[in-house]
């Protein structure tokens, strides 16, 4: 069984920054694509942005606008996203997921973490 465990999410003002990381097995790290996605109350669940397992090829939703980077830290077999200027209508719950190809579909992603609240406030 493959464990995703997140952190660094919280309540920060709109235009603030905050980092999630996302921490798995090495077997986990150097097999699967990594990601996230988030949920916001009442919405589908979407996706963020994932990293395939080597690290060359990274995936971004369109909307993130440059706001969002995702990076790999091989050595703690942990993934951050990076999200600045942080807008009202980012306020969800964050989840990591890993899977066996680096898709933007949920439906690809095999494992899944608890989730962390990010909330934007005006």
């Amino acid at each position: 069984q493959v464990q995703l465990v997140e952190s660094g999410g919280g309540l920060v003002q709109a235009g603030g920054s905050l980092r999630l990381s996302c921490t798995t097995s090495e077997r986990a790290f150097n097999r699967y694509a990594m990601g996230w996605f988030r949920q916001a109350p009442g919405k589908q669940r979407e996706f963020v942005a994932a990293v395939s397992w080597s690290g060359g090829s990274t995936y971004y939703e369109n909307t993130i606008e440059d706001r969002f980077t995702l990076s790999r830290e091989g050595t703690k077999n942990t993934i951050h996203l990076q999200m600045n200027n942080l807008r009202p209508e980012d306020t969800a719950v964050y989840y990591c997921a890993a899977g066996p190809a680096l898709d933007n579909s949920d439906l690809t992603y095999e494992y899944w973490g608890q989730g962390t609240q990010v909330t934007v406030s005006r």
